[in-house]
């Protein structure tokens, strides 16, 4: 069964902005899934659309099965979890457990499940020991980690974030594409992510579909996405740097690259197999040398 089914989607703001024109979409139970496209390519739309903050104009949603329509807000809502941009749009609270604590308790579950699941989440995060601490007395990365622990309490099978990187730094986004990953290999969430960052998307990510003007320009695995290069600059992105600078190589130094790396090991690779073998033994032979 599919997690999410999205069939000729179309819908169009009251000023006459057309976000999605026709869009079709779907990510398997399981599945990580990024949405890729820069500002105005429709993908936050098309999340609001999939967590029933904005009904379709037209066309099919469905989420395990079930028409989006036909599901209460309550069943919704148990199903599928947004993790909003800003946590700031999220977190009320005082403190990180009763944030955490709310959804839970919404479900009028016995407190001993509630502080379980609260428990829980926080571990699953890395925020365990920010249990007792005030909100704003959160770091921006912390309050991303306890903004998605407040979703994962109340146990959705879907998890929808968006832009769950921006903001952070090198190490937050590495932390957070980490912790999302061991969401998804270890407890089986699937994960549905928008972003317009590239860089870290080939080591996580199942399968990426591309937005541009509200309509899909392509989808698949990493490594047929960011071969085509006029098709990401046509959807105003750009390669991961890696790929870029092998690009540049091949493109304007003529070296002899078949497709592109998508990661360091990956570029490591290919340039080891176009440096002669007789080189690599004459360097290790130098080094060894006492």
């Amino acid at each position: 069964m599919k997690a999410i089914e999205v069939h000729g989607v179309h819908y169009r703001y009251d000023d006459g902005t057309e976000a999605l024109a026709g869009i079709d979409f779907t990510v398997g139970e399981g599945e990580f899934v990024a949405i890729l496209g820069s500002n105005g390519s429709g993908k936050t739309t098309l999340i609001n659309l999939l967590v029933g903050l904005l009904t379709a104009r037209s066309g099919e949603i469905r989420i395990n099965g079930r028409p989006i329509g036909g599901l209460s807000a309550e069943e919704l809502h148990q199903r599928v979890g947004l993790v909003f941009q800003n946590p700031n749009d999220q977190l009320f609270a005082a403190t990180v457990e009763e944030d955490v604590a709310f959804g839970p308790r919404n479900l009028n579950l016995p407190e001993a499940e509630v502080q379980q699941r609260v428990t829980e989440a926080l571990a699953a995060v890395a925020a365990l020991p920010l249990r007792g601490r005030a909100i704003h007395h959160l770091s921006f990365g912390e309050q991303k980690r306890v903004a998605l622990a407040g979703v994962i309490a109340m146990r959705p099978a879907i998890l929808i974030l968006d832009e769950p990187t921006a903001g952070l730094d090198p190490a937050g986004e590495a932390q957070m594409m980490q912790l999302l990953k061991g969401l998804n290999r270890g407890e089986g969430l699937t994960i549905v992510l928008a972003t317009h960052s590239v860089d870290m998307l080939p080591l996580f990510a199942n399968r990426i579909t591309v937005l541009d003007g509200g309509r899909v320009l392509c989808e698949g695995p990493a490594e047929e996405i960011f071969c085509h290069q006029e098709m990401i600059v046509r959807a105003k992105l750009r390669l991961p740097y890696v790929s870029r600078l092998m690009y540049e190589m091949k493109r304007h130094d003529g070296v002899p690259i078949d497709r592109l790396p998508l990661t360091i090991g990956e570029a490591r690779a290919q340039l080891l197999e176009l440096i002669p073998k007789e080189m690599i033994i004459d360097s290790l032979e130098e080094e060894t040398k006492p």
